[in-house]
């Protein structure tokens, strides 16, 4: 997030992007009905 706002973006819509992202998996997960699983190492 501080890389965006750094690059010039506005604080306000870099926060809105993630949360977007953030409840899209969270409807998937719900949607599966699987359990969200971080495959970021």
């Amino acid at each position: 997030m501080n890389e965006k706002v750094a690059e010039g973006k506005n604080k306000m819509s870099v926060l809105n992007a993630v949360k977007n992202k953030l409840i899209a998996r969270v409807v998937s997960c719900v949607n599966k009905q699987k359990e969200y699983v971080n495959k970021v190492a």
